[in-house]
């Protein structure tokens, strides 16, 4: 991929592309997992004492999910143009240059953050650390939840690496960023 189709002002690494456009892939299995709970499916789940869905949990659900997928989706600005300069149609700042910290930050803190809040999920997998999962019907409930929110573990350091190749891009002497 040439960086004058990515119209960024240096050459994005190819591997920093491909893990972009990953990252959403990676989010959808959760986010459709999480959908038939909307609707009162429990797919599996074993909770004796679970209380009863508000009327508002629907919209809740959805709207994680379109969050998720959306918060993925913002990985791409790692990579592209507009991660760069902001673009024209947007009023006031449209085709200002994008502050490279203005988005290194935010990507580095969600980076953090989701490897922290996803990093749990293979200990509690083996009951390590004293961490534990929800119960599943049998094995296939169990086996089901595990594929679609174990890719989930690797969003951080995803959007981690990618955050590092930005960085090296746009703060880094052109010379440096092409040797390291």
């Amino acid at each position: 991929m040439s960086a004058q189709r990515l119209s960024t002002e240096r050459p994005v690494p190819r591997w920093a592309v491909v893990t972009a456009r990953a990252i959403p892939f990676v989010v959808l299995p959760q986010s459709l997992w999480r959908l038939p709970f909307a609707f009162g499916f429990t797919m599996g789940m074993v909770e004796p004492n679970a209380p009863a869905m508000p009327e508002w949990a629907p919209y809740y659900v959805f709207g994680l999910s379109l969050l998720s997928e959306g918060l993925a989706l913002l990985s791409f600005g790692l990579v592209r143009g507009w991660g760069e300069v902001v673009p024209a149609w947007l009023p006031l700042i449209g085709g200002k240059r994008v502050p490279p910290f203005a988005a290194i930050v935010p990507a580095a803190v969600g980076g953090l953050a989701l490897t922290v809040l996803w990093g749990g999920q293979l200990p509690a997998r083996f009951h390590l650390l004293g961490l534990s999962r929800v119960g599943f019907a049998n094995g296939w409930w169990d086996a089901l939840a595990t594929v679609c929110s174990s890719p989930l573990t690797l969003w951080g350091p995803m959007l981690l690496a990618v955050t590092f190749a930005y960085y090296q891009r746009r703060c880094r002497p052109a010379t440096a960023a092409l040797t390291a």
